[in-house]
């Protein structure tokens, strides 16, 4: 039975996150892995943003929006907001924006607030 994409790349993105934060428990104080975690979660998060739009050229399986939005709430907001200004990559849905915005107002502010 074939796996829909929603539950791929939902599952690499899971799978990504679990090692990342196995590295960041292990070998980082608290305030290195909070901006080391951001770093990579943006990393990864526009990388998905390329493949989604390489694959949207090529009509392949494409990235489901909900991963995408997730990864931005998960702390990939950086790369989400690079990845569409370099790919021009969901520009025409204003839905991501406010979803980059709201993560970075509320990965900054927890930041802030601990």
């Amino acid at each position: 039975m074939r796996q829909s994409p929603r539950q791929f790349f939902a599952i690499a993105a899971l799978i990504l996150a679990a090692v990342i934060g196995f590295v960041l428990w292990r070998w980082l104080q608290p305030a290195q892995a909070f901006w080391f975690w951001l770093l990579v979660a943006g990393i990864v998060t526009f990388l998905f943003y390329g493949f989604d739009k390489a694959q949207s050229r090529r009509g392949g399986w494409r990235v489901p929006e909900l991963v995408l939005h997730g990864m931005s709430l998960l702390g990939g907001f950086l790369g989400a907001a690079l990845g569409m200004a370099v790919f021009n990559h969901k520009t025409r849905k204003p839905q991501f924006l406010i979803v980059i915005v709201l993560s970075g107002v509320i990965w900054f502010g927890a930041r802030f607030l601990l």
